[in-house]
């Protein structure tokens, strides 16, 4: 590994020259300057420049790998969604500018909201959230809302299966609620009797995915949500999975009476190590009363008097919904629907290959993901999941979701998405069952890997425990 910027550091050397200094001096209170330098690399540009262009070599990405991460959809993004974005008109605009100048971003957020309503089937959406648990944490509050609007107030608790995300009872108990856990049933499935004995007028929502973290659609949908409001309760909709479907089910026509979406997983920004996120909600006609502040409406902010007032600053992630935007009118109704089209075909085809190798946790046609068990590996060879995505990395290819959905033991949740080719596929399935043959062959191989990256193993327990969350200067 190359030395680290501080190491290249050299007392004084400089790498920029700042012109001469011509405002007026200013003293600042003691109590608030430093008492000490902050501790600065002194280094030349060209050490600046080759040590960013390492790390840009060191961070893996969409655009320089295979990245099947199961239930987070990350898919190649067309770069015409990064040229919609950085265009002066979207880019520079401010915030606090007055709503007669930026008329072009109030039709593009208005014309996106009813895109979106026409992909989901609801009536109404707000861009504001910042991300997918941002979404789950407004549809809740949406959803307390409307049970206290009608005096309901008796229900505290929110139902979420046991397959689901974990952000949703996270959210839920965030907005108040306690969780009920309801079992899936030997298809994968909710447990239609397990609902039913949990269901009361305490009950305030479902939290659903369909399909869900198996990559299963429910069969029993219509009948689940039928059950759930004739107790009273609401349906949330969890949009993680929304790839699967897009242009062919939509949510609404389900029972769903609020959805979120992740618009930087479907609707093609690229995502992951912090952001940049949108996370929309949308809901059917007797939730519109209670859409945050600031939600666009027929190029006009809204301000209901029942709203659950500002989820955030300002409107959102606003380049995140232009190219979403963007992504949305380049494909069309039918480009959207043949994307899901592609990425079901994907998973199965990628399934088909690999369950002579691997169980599969439920071998049925899935739909854009399935998940493996490495169980039957790890009692034979004492190679584990984790083993084998870390002997993945020196294949340069990003991990499958390993240890999700929790109710399949030494999971491996395959997501290849719509946007890969086979030949990318049939290579990460050669590398899955060369590694598979390394299990047996020579495991302690895979307990040591990897072996080509900058950073090996780390404490996984230590760092969920003691994160370091700023640098230390």
């Amino acid at each position: 590994m190359s030395a680290l910027i501080f190491e290249r550091s050299i007392k004084n050397r400089r790498g920029i020259t700042l012109p001469e200094f011509d405002c007026p001096e200013v003293h600042l209170d003691e109590n608030i300057v430093r008492a000490a330098a902050p501790r600065l690399a002194q280094v030349g540009e060209v050490d600046v420049v080759r040590h960013y262009m390492e790390l840009s070599r060191n961070a893996f990405g969409v655009d320089n790998g295979f990245y099947p991460l199961g239930s987070c959809t990350m898919k190649y993004n067309p770069k015409l969604n990064e040229q919609t974005a950085s265009l002066p008109g979207f880019s520079d605009i401010h915030p606090l500018q007055s709503p007669d100048s930026v008329k072009g971003a109030l039709r593009l957020m208005s014309e996106l909201s009813q895109q979106l309503c026409e992909v989901t089937g609801m009536d109404g959406f707000t861009l504001q959230p910042s991300a997918g648990a941002h979404g789950e944490f407004t549809g809740l509050l949406l959803i307390h809302a409307y049970h206290e609007d009608r005096k309901d107030v008796k229900r505290s608790k929110v139902i979420v299966p046991d397959s689901a995300h974990g952000t949703n009872p996270a959210s839920a108990n965030m907005a108040g609620y306690s969780i009920i856990n309801v079992p899936s049933n030997a298809e994968g499935g909710v447990d239609v009797e397990a609902l039913r004995s949990v269901l009361s007028d305490e009950v305030a929502a479902l939290m659903l995915t369909n399909p869900n973290t198996l990559g299963l659609f429910d069969p029993n949908i219509e009948e689940i949500a039928k059950m759930v409001h004739e107790a009273g309760g609401l349906v949330y909709y969890d949009g993680a999975n929304l790839n699967a479907i897009m242009g062919e089910v939509r949510p609404g026509d389900m029972g769903f009476d609020v959805v979120h979406l992740n618009l930087h997983k479907t609707f093609s920004t690229p995502h992951g190590g912090g952001g940049p996120g949108s996370g929309p909600v949308g809901v059917k006609a007797h939730l519109l009363p209670y859409l945050p502040d600031g939600t666009v409406v027929k190029e006009k902010f809204i301000a209901n008097e029942k709203s659950i007032g500002r989820l955030r600053s300002f409107y959102g992630n606003f380049l995140v919904n232009v190219r979403a935007y963007t992504y949305i009118l380049s494909l069309g109704s039918n480009g959207l629907k043949e994307a899901s089209y592609n990425a079901v075909l994907n998973a199965n085809y990628m399934m088909a290959k690999l369950k002579d190798h691997f169980p599969v946790a439920y071998p049925v046609p899935c739909m854009h993901e399935f998940v493996l068990s490495l169980q039957k590996l790890k009692d034979e060879t004492g190679v584990n999941a984790k083993d084998m995505c870390k002997g993945l990395l020196d294949y340069k290819v990003h991990p499958p979701t390993m240890y999700f959905p929790l109710i399949v033991h030494e999971a491996l949740m395959i997501e290849p998405t719509e946007t890969e080719s086979k030949e990318t596929m049939d290579e990460f399935i050669r590398i899955l069952i060369e590694l598979k043959d390394k299990a047996y062959t020579d495991p302690e191989y895979l307990h040591n890997a990897p072996y080509t990256t900058p950073i090996k193993r780390v404490d996984d327990v230590l760092a969920a425990r003691h994160p370091v969350l700023k640098a230390v200067l």
